[in-house]
């Protein structure tokens, strides 16, 4: 949670702490799109309230919009952990997929636990979270990443946007179209949401039955199946390509006994989680169209399924 300073208890310092603190949200969903990581989100959104109580409350005063100037400082925080982290994330073991959110009552703090939690800790779920959006996002440079964002998604000005990227306006404007040509070369007719639910459905009636050939069946051809454990556990090393090739592995693994899969929703979309004596282990996010699986993605790190624990 944001830090209150003691001098905030009333007045104008506890207005202006209201309205700062009011844009948590925003900062969440603006730095999780960004980052594709709500651990490091969290940090960017704690790092820019900490830069706004560092000022003093006379320069905290001169801030014509304070929202602007948080959405200013995340957004360039963000755009600092992105250079970064791509060093980090090619010294990854095996493949990197973006942390999997659940829907909003499956968060620790909601409806099944009693609602603790605050929901500006919450991510809106929409097509700007799918996991094939995200992973699209994560192929693009810092810069790309962060001008699409603030712009496409979020609707920022291009003025907004080079002060924000140190780009010129015209600048930023081409990287957002070069974002915009991976995000539609991407993309397949979105098939209905009942029809995405009942694929994933078969699917993991497919999985636990062993069924080969109806695994064959739900898969598209040149479907491609990636794992992430992060060196924590054991996962695929590299992606495993074709219909056949996935569902052999698939059916192949050997379920341990006490693991469940179910069905959930991830980043807004059907997908699936499995739980080991009642702590989830895995969240398997799909990307479908016309009726069958294209991308299959399963997170087995633990460090990117904090949010799918309970209690």
């Amino acid at each position: 949670m944001t830090p209150v300073p003691a001098a905030a208890e009333d007045g104008p310092l506890h207005a202006e702490h209201g309205a700062v603190t009011g844009e948590r949200r925003r900062l969440i969903n603006l730095a999780y799109r960004m980052l594709g990581s709500l651990a490091e989100a969290e940090d960017v959104v704690q790092e820019t309230y900490t830069r706004w109580y560092a000022m003093s409350p006379r320069e905290r005063e001169a801030v014509a919009s304070p929202g602007g100037w948080l959405n200013r400082v995340a957004g360039r925080v963000c755009l600092d952990v992105l250079r970064s982290a791509r060093a980090r994330r090619e010294r990854y073991v095996g493949e990197w997929i973006p942390e999997p959110l659940p829907a909003p009552t499956e968060w620790p703090g909601g409806a099944t636990d009693g609602g603790t939690t605050d929901p500006a800790d919450r991510v809106t779920l929409d097509e700007s979270v799918s996991m094939a959006f995200l992973v699209v996002l994560e192929s693009m440079t810092p810069a790309e990443r962060v001008a699409f964002v603030l712009h496409d998604v979020f609707r920022y000005p291009f003025s907004e946007v080079a002060d924000i990227v140190g780009r010129s306006a015209g600048a930023c404007r081409q990287l957002a179209s070069s974002a915009r040509r991976r995000i539609d070369a991407s993309r397949a007719p979105a098939s209905p949401t009942a029809e995405r639910a009942r694929v994933v459905r078969e699917f993991k009636q497919a999985w636990e039955a062993k069924d080969i050939p109806a695994l064959v069946g739900l898969l598209d051809p040149e479907a491609t199946a990636v794992g992430d454990g992060g060196g924590l556990v054991t996962a695929l090393l590299h992606p495993i390509e074709g219909a056949e090739s996935i569902a052999r592995f698939f059916a192949g693994r050997p379920l341990p006994g006490g693991l469940t899969v179910g069905e959930c929703t991830v980043n807004g979309q059907p997908g699936l989680s499995a739980q080991l004596d009642g702590v989830v282990v895995s969240v398997y996010a799909f990307d479908i169209a016309d009726g069958r699986i294209r991308r299959v993605w399963g997170v087995l790190n633990p460090q990117k399924l904090g949010p799918w624990k309970t209690g």
